[in-house]
C-alpha cells in the first residue's frame, strides 16, 4: 500500500501571524493522525513562522518552488541551499500557475526537480492538461510529453522520493473537479509512463496525487479511487477545520 499524502498548497496567502494562528487550530485536530503524510507549502516568508508552529508535530513544511542553480544572480528566487538552512525539503515544482503565469516549462520543471532530488528533497512534480487540451482530446499526450520531458536523465535511483500531482488545469480554483475516474484514468496514463521511464517496480510504489479544487465533500470519492495516492489542495487548505476535513476524509 502507498502512503497517501494529504498536500496544503498556500499559494500566495496568510501572513506570518497568520500562519501561527492556522497551526494553533489546526494542529490538535490532527495530532496523532499516521495513516497520511500531511505538508503545508506556505509562501517563502511564511516558511519561517509555519516551522516554528509545527515543531515537534506530525505535520512537514514545504515550500512553493526552487531555483535549479546553487546560487547566483537570480532575482526573487530562492535555493535548495537557502531551503535546506530552514529545515525544508519538501517542495512544489511545475504548479500550473508558474506554468501559466511566469514562464516555467517543462524543461525548467526538469532542470528544478534534478537540482531539488539531488539535494535529498522530497518533490512534488505537477503536470496536467488545459481545458482546450482536454477538450481536444490530447490529455494523455500532454500528460505523456510533460512526464517524459520532467524526469528526463533522472535515474529511479534518483527519483526516489518522487512525487507527482496531476492538476487538471480546468479545474484548480474554478469549482470544477475531475470525476474521480477521469482523475484514476489520467493517473493511470502517469503511472504507465513512469513504468518506460523507471521501471514498474519505482512506478507501482510512485505516489501520484490529485488536485483540483479538492473539498471536504469531494475527497471521499477520490481518495476511493486505488490510483489516486492523496491531494494537493488550495483554497479549501487555508481553513484549519476544512484541511482538517480533508486529511481525515
Amino acid at each position: 500500500m502507498r502512503k497517501k499524502v494529504m498536500a496544503a498548497n498556500w499559494k500566495m496567502y496568510k501572513t506570518p501571524d497568520q500562519s501561527r494562528d492556522f497551526f494553533r487550530d489546526f494542529l490538535p485536530l490532527v495530532a496523532g493522525h499516521t495513516r497520511d503524510e500531511i505538508v503545508v507549502c506556505p509562501s517563502f516568508l511564511n516558511i519561517p513562522a509555519a516551522l516554528d508552529a509545527a515543531k515537534g508535530s506530525n505535520v512537514a513544511i514545504g515550500a512553493q518552488n526552487v531555483h535549479w542553480k546553487e546560487e547566483g544572480a537570480f532575482t526573487g528566487e530562492t535555493s535548495v541551499g537557502q531551503l535546506l538552512a530552514w529545515g525544508v525539503n519538501n517542495v512544489i515544482i511545475g504548479h500550473s500557475e508558474r506554468r501559466q503565469y511566469f514562464g516555467e516549462t517543462d524543461d525548467t520543471v526538469n532542470l528544478r526537480l534534478k537540482t531539488a532530488l539531488e539535494a535529498g528533497f522530497t518533490p512534488i512534480c505537477c503536470v496536467g492538461e488545459v481545458l482546450e487540451e482536454r477538450e481536444a482530446g490530447m490529455t494523455d499526450d500532454i500528460l505523456r510529453r510533460q512526464c517524459v520531458r520532467a524526469f528526463h536523465a533522472i535515474s529511479a535511483k534518483k527519483a526516489a522520493k518522487l512525487v507527482v500531482a496531476y492538476e487538471p488545469v480546468w479545474a484548480i480554483g474554478t469549482g470544477k473537479t475531475a470525476t474521480p475516474e477521469i482523475a484514476a484514468e489520467a493517473h493511470a496514463v502517469i503511472r504507465k509512463e513512469a513504468t518506460e521511464i523507471f521501471g514498474e517496480d519505482f512506478a507501482n510504489q510512485l505516489r501520484i496525487l490529485y488536485g483540483g479544487s479538492v473539498k471536504p465533500d469531494n475527497v471521499s470519492s477520490l481518495m476511493a479511487q486505488e490510483e489516486i495516492d492523496g491531494a494537493l489542495v488550495g483554497g479549501a487548505s487555508l481553513d484549519p477545520k476544512s484541511f482538517t476535513a480533508i486529511v481525515k476524509y
